[in-house]
């Protein structure tokens, strides 16, 4: 991973080594990968002076262990909410002080109050989405799957494509069967588990990033992913489509918090505020893909934006959707465990 300097690298998106934190007048950023707009950032430096230094991670766990250690003094990461909840029990992240939000009236009551922090006393939400099947429609006949269940049908053999996510692959087939995507019942889970068994000869892959490429290039069919990924695949490619399977799905949340390595909170609370403004958060949105909680910026999206209700469901969809809770070490193991007997398996 790289400690970036703003101005050095976001002028040309190339990556460069920062030296030191470059002084007081500084943010230092813990971000997943192309996850803000750069030009924001650059914005966001013009206007108040504070220089950004940003570090990427690939997993909720892999920026647990970063911050945990802490040997860098990140002021502001982005986990998701089971992250969030796990961080916060772990006495790693500080409360927010809300008389300094200037922007929080700006986010849906729906995407507030959550169950992994109530009062959001330590997160401000930042984007939101689903897991889903992604189509083509010059394979794949127009609405035809909308269950997770129909991944099952043998007419599929070696066309889907799955992204490599132990939870959310788990988790779609707990779904199929009626339980929850937080069962810590081990009998629930091995039947999970081997009802994804039955569903290897139709995998054609499981991958990562890659998925995007493969499935914008028309490689397979039908693939499981989330939702802002599937917004880059058909804006690549407009025969994709992407479905929330009508039983229900995963609803994630990530979310800025303040780590206890935190050290400059004039920049944080600058940024925080910045990141809050409508027309801000709907520039990230368009950029990102992936669904806004600020539903002041909501209102400025493009009405195709506004209208998909593919990435922003109908309270008849949201209402069967389930959000990751954080789960004990012995039992993530246990997802781990089954979901790795599966691609082995595969």
């Amino acid at each position: 991973m790289l400690l970036i300097c703003l101005g050095l690298a976001y002028g040309s998106h190339q990556l460069q080594q920062a030296t030191g934190d470059g002084g007081d007048k500084v943010l230092n950023l813990y971000n997943w990968g192309d996850y803000i707009d750069p030009n924001l950032l650059t914005k966001f430096q013009k206007e108040t002076g504070y220089h950004v230094n940003v570090e990427t991670f690939d997993s909720n766990e892999a920026m647990y262990t970063k911050v945990k250690q802490g040997g860098t003094s990140y002021d502001l990461t982005i986990p998701s909410e089971y992250m969030v909840e796990k961080m916060r029990d772990d006495h790693l992240l500080i409360k927010l002080d809300h008389s300094k939000l200037t922007g929080f009236g700006n986010y849906g009551k729906d995407y507030l109050n959550k169950s992994f922090d109530p009062q959001n006393q330590y997160s401000l939400p930042y984007f939101w989405g689903t897991l889903g099947i992604i189509y083509n429609d010059q394979l794949i006949k127009k609405n035809s799957v909308t269950h997770w269940n129909q991944l099952w049908n043998p007419k599929y053999k070696d066309q889907i494509m799955l992204i490599d996510s132990a939870r959310d692959i788990m988790g779609l087939s707990l779904i199929s069967q009626g339980r929850s995507v937080n069962t810590t019942n081990s009998k629930e889970l091995v039947a999970a588990k081997d009802k994804l068994d039955r569903l290897s000869p139709n995998v054609k892959a499981i991958v990562a990033d890659e998925i995007k490429m493969y499935m914008a290039e028309g490689e397979a069919p039908l693939a499981v992913d989330w939702s802002g990924e599937a917004r880059e695949m058909m804006d690549q490619n407009p025969h994709l489509h992407y479905v929330v399977p009508k039983e229900g799905s995963n609803m994630w949340f990530d979310n800025l918090v303040i780590p206890k390595t935190a050290k400059h909170f004039k920049a944080i609370y600058a940024f925080l505020n910045f990141m809050s403004q409508p027309q801000n958060a709907a520039q990230n949105a368009e950029y990102i893909g992936y669904s806004t909680p600020n539903t002041a910026a909501y209102k400025l999206l493009p009405t195709s934006i506004r209208n998909d209700k593919a990435f922003y469901p109908p309270e008849s969809v949201i209402k069967h959707l389930q959000v990751y809770k954080n789960l004990s070490q012995a039992k993530v193991e246990e997802y781990n465990d089954l979901y790795l007997e599966f691609k082995m398996h595969k």
